[in-house]
C-alpha cells in the first residue's frame, strides 16, 4: 500500500528541485534580463516569478501524485509521461530564454509547452478529474508567458 503523504512529499520535492535547478542554472541570465531588456505592459516585478512558480510547481506536484497514486492504467501511466515531458520542456525553456537569449526559439518551444501541458491536463482529467483542475493555473500561467515571451522577442529582436 502506497503511503500518500510520502508520495505527495516527493512528488513536491522532485518538482520544486527540478524549478530550483532551473533557477540556479538561470540566475545570471536572469538578472541581465531584469536589467537590460525592454519588457512588454503587464510585466510583473521580479520577485513575482520565483513566488508564482514554486505556488504552479507545487500544484502541479500534486496532481502528479493524485494521479500516480490512482489505479494502474495505461491513462495512469500516460499521464505521468507526459508530465514528465512537459517538466523537461518546462526546465529547458528557461535556458533558452534567459541564458541564450534566443526569444524566438523560446517562444515556439513555449507554445510547445503549453501544447504539452493541455494534453497532460486532459489525461489527467481521464485519471483523477481534481488533479487536471489542479493544472488551470499552470495552463494559464504559461500563457501569459507566452505573452511575456513574445512582447520581449518582438521589443529586443
Amino acid at each position: 500500500m502506497k503511503q500518500s503523504w510520502k508520495t505527495y512529499a516527493a512528488w513536491i520535492a522532485g518538482t520544486e528541485a527540478v524549478g530550483a535547478l532551473s533557477g540556479f542554472l538561470t540566475r545570471e541570465g536572469t538578472r541581465l534580463y531584469s536589467e537590460t531588456i525592454v519588457k512588454p505592459p503587464l510585466s510583473p516585478p521580479p520577485l513575482v516569478f520565483p513566488i508564482a512558480w514554486a505556488a504552479l510547481y507545487a500544484l502541479m506536484a500534486i496532481g502528479a501524485a493524485r494521479v500516480y497514486l490512482s489505479r494502474a492504467s495505461a491513462a495512469r501511466s500516460r499521464s505521468l509521461r507526459l508530465y514528465l515531458i512537459q517538466l523537461a520542456f518546462n526546465f529547458l525553456w528557461s535556458i533558452l530564454f534567459f541564458n541564450l537569449e534566443a526569444f524566438g526559439v523560446a517562444f515556439v518551444w513555449l507554445a510547445a509547452l503549453w501544447a504539452l501541458i493541455l494534453m497532460m491536463l486532459l489525461s489527467f482529467r481521464r485519471v483523477d478529474r481534481p488533479a487536471a483542475a489542479l493544472q488551470y493555473p499552470y495552463l494559464l500561467w504559461v500563457l501569459f508567458a507566452g505573452y511575456l515571451n513574445l512582447g520581449v522577442w518582438l521589443l529586443n529582436g
